[in-house]
C-alpha cells in the first residue's frame, strides 16, 4: 500500500474507548478550532459535522479513509478529532498523473504543507494518493473501517467513474465496514440518460450504484436536508454558497452582497446523508 504519512508515525496507536459524546465533543471542538479559517467555520451550520459523523458512526480505534477531501474542510475536523483515537487517511489526488486541472497540483500541495505545518493536528494524518482511473488503488484490501466522501459523486458518475470507485470502496473496506457519503440531492428521480442534473443526483441513483458494488444501505439521515432548495437553479449546486457563481463578475466590489443575498437565503445545497455497510460474510 502507497501510504505517504505527512509526518512519520513511529508507534502503534492504541486508542482509548470513549463515548459516543466523547467523540462528539471531539469534533465540535476540532470544527470550532483555531487551526480553521472563518471562512471554513461559518460552513458548519450547513454541513453539521457532528451530526454527520456521528450518523455515520465513528468511534475510537478506526482507521478512517475520506476520498477527495479537495481543499480539506473535513480534514480539518478529521484529522485533529481522531488523532490518538485511531488513523485518518486522506486519499487525495495523485500529482504524478501528468494532466490533471491545476488546482489538482495546487490543493494537494497545500494539504502536504498544511500537515507539516501543524504537527499538533496531524502528524498521525496520512495519504495515499488517488486519481481513477490512472491510480486506482486504495490500498490493501479489506483494510479500512469507514471511508467517508463528500459532494464528490457527481463527479465521478459525469466521467464514467463511479462503478470503479465505489468497487474499489468495497474492496479495501473491512467485513461489516463503513461508506459515509454526503451528495448534493435532486428534488425528483433524474431522467436515466441524465444521471447528473447540475450537480444534483437523484438518491436512489446513489444507492443502485453501491448496491452493485456489494455495498447496501444501512440509514438515511436528512441532517444535511435544506428544503430551501428548489433544486432547479441556473448554475445548479453551484448558484448557492459556498460558489455563488450568478455574482462572480462582482466578485470583490460593493455589488457582490446585493447579487449574493437571495443565494445565501436559501443556504447551500439540500443533500443526502446515506450510511452503507459491507456484508460480514
Amino acid at each position: 500500500m502507497r501510504i505517504i504519512l505527512a509526518i512519520l508515525v513511529a508507534s502503534f496507536i492504541t486508542p482509548a474507548l470513549a463515548s459516543d459524546a466523547e467523540v462528539a465533543s471531539r469534533i465540535e471542538k476540532a470544527m470550532l478550532g483555531d487551526h480553521r479559517s472563518e471562512a471554513n467555520k461559518a460552513r458548519n451550520v450547513y454541513r453539521n459535522p457532528v451530526g454527520t459523523l456521528t450518523f455515520f458512526g465513528l468511534e475510537d480505534g478506526m482507521t478512517v479513509m475520506e476520498i477527495s477531501p479537495g481543499g480539506g474542510w473535513y480534514t480539518e475536523i478529521l484529522a485533529p478529532a481522531i488523532r490518538g483515537h485511531g488513523q485518518y487517511i486522506a486519499a487525495g489526488w495523485d500529482t504524478d498523473v501528468e494532466g490533471q486541472p491545476d488546482y489538482v497540483y495546487r490543493l494537494s500541495a497545500a494539504m502536504m504543507e498544511k500537515f507539516q505545518a501543524n504537527p499538533e493536528l496531524y502528524d498521525q494524518a496520512a495519504f495515499v494518493p488517488f486519481s481513477p482511473p490512472q491510480s486506482a488503488s486504495l490500498g490493501e484490501a479489506e483494510s479500512v473501517d469507514m471511508i467517508v466522501t463528500f459532494r464528490n459523486t457527481h463527479g465521478w458518475i459525469d466521467n464514467d467513474l463511479a462503478e470503479m470507485i465505489f468497487a474499489e470502496f468495497a474492496r479495501v473496506l473491512k467485513p461489516g465496514g463503513i461508506l459515509g457519503l454526503v451528495q448534493h440531492r435532486s428534488g425528483k428521480p433524474e431522467d436515466p440518460d441524465d444521471l447528473v442534473v447540475r450537480g444534483y443526483v437523484a438518491e436512489e441513483t446513489v444507492i443502485n450504484i453501491a448496491r452493485d458494488a456489494g455495498l447496501y444501505l444501512e440509514a438515511r439521515s436528512e441532517v444535511n436536508a435544506n428544503p430551501k432548495d428548489s433544486h432547479d437553479h441556473e448554475e445548479g449546486v453551484w448558484t448557492l454558497p459556498p460558489s455563488v457563481d450568478l455574482c462572480e463578475d462582482v466578485e470583490d466590489t460593493p455589488d457582490w452582497d446585493a447579487c449574493a443575498a437571495p443565494w445565501l437565503e436559501i443556504g447551500e445545497s439540500d443533500r443526502m446523508t446515506l450510511r452503507f455497510r459491507k456484508p460480514m460474510g
